[in-house]
């Protein structure tokens, strides 16, 4: 018993460790929130386009001395308009589209960042530094999220209508396009701020797992919500608990804990179909048996 206690207290002893879990926690419920309308919109590859497109941006900042988060914020959004615009004026599809415009964002900016002299990391950059964070960035990053988790908060019908049937939305008098590009911004800001704990590889899987894991739990959005905020939160409290006992990488650590629960959670929908199925079937079978007698 005082082993397992000691295995909880422990990292809460070092001020790094304490800073990372709470980092963990607040990227977490934020990007638990915006997963599930990536999941509704179909925006997997929007989230994995933002995420490699920041790469630039971070290194041009660096090089013209401004914070590395308004250049990723910058290049973030960049990417969006810049994908907006190429579906809009062309005949490419948009998956397409964000493959061609996020490939060569990220070939640019590994570019820029072979050519600099700098004393940044690119492991920290790809795969973050959670146990790095600072209490300035801490700062930092809460700030970003409470505001992007407010926002989808209180807009979250309108959001969520657009996300499901943006005509119906268009209908009933909905801004769109300023939904749409104002979804896209918060997605930018989310992923800025997770990149300094998760990096711009894994935090595409931040940005999924939460969501497409909820989604095969419940049909109500609301529900989906709530339970893709308690899967991320304890995913990222239990992956820095271990990523600190074995001595890891923290970012894939957490990742690797989302990964297991969508795994449980396919799981339990596939023996949850497998169950109708027999039920149906028994249904249509004593059916059959009514109607010969």
């Amino acid at each position: 018993m005082n082993e397992l206690m000691e295995f909880f207290i422990e990292p809460f002893q070092y001020p790094f460790m304490q800073r990372a879990i709470i980092a963990a926690v607040i990227i977490g419920i934020a990007c638990a929130i915006l997963s599930c309308y990536m999941v509704l919109k179909g925006w997997s590859l929007m989230g994995d386009a933002i995420s490699h497109a920041v790469l630039p941006g971070v290194v041009l900042a660096y090089v013209t001395a401004i914070p590395l988060t308004i250049g990723a914020f910058l290049s973030g959004l960049f990417c969006s308009f810049a994908t907006g615009y190429l579906k809009e004026h062309s005949r490419i599809k948009e998956d397409t589209v964000m493959g061609i415009v996020f490939s060569g964002m990220f070939a640019v900016g590994l570019v820029i960042f072979a050519s600099v002299d700098t004393d940044q990391h690119l492991m920290h950059i790809l795969f973050g530094n959670i146990l790095g964070i600072t209490p300035d960035v801490l700062i930092q990053i809460s700030a970003i999220c409470l505001i992007t988790i407010t926002i989808m908060l209180v807009k979250q019908k309108d959001f969520m209508l657009y996300c499901f049937d943006p005509n119906q939305a268009r209908i009933v008098g909905l801004p769109v396009a300023l939904l749409h590009y104002g979804l896209l911004s918060i997605l930018a800001l989310t992923i800025v701020a997770s990149m300094q704990a998760v990096g711009i590889i894994l935090v595409v899987a931040m940005l999924i797992s939460p969501g497409i894991t909820a989604y095969l739990l419940t049909r109500s959005f609301s529900r989906m919500i709530t339970l893709a905020i308690l899967f991320s939160v304890i995913s990222s409290v239990i992956g820095t608990f271990i990523s600190f006992h074995i001595d890891g990488a923290t970012g894939p650590s957490i990742v690797l804990t989302q990964a297991v629960f969508f795994i449980i959670a396919l799981l339990c929908n596939q023996i949850k179909l497998a169950k109708i199925k027999r039920q149906t079937k028994f249904e249509v079978y004593r059916g059959q048996l009514v109607d010969d007698d």
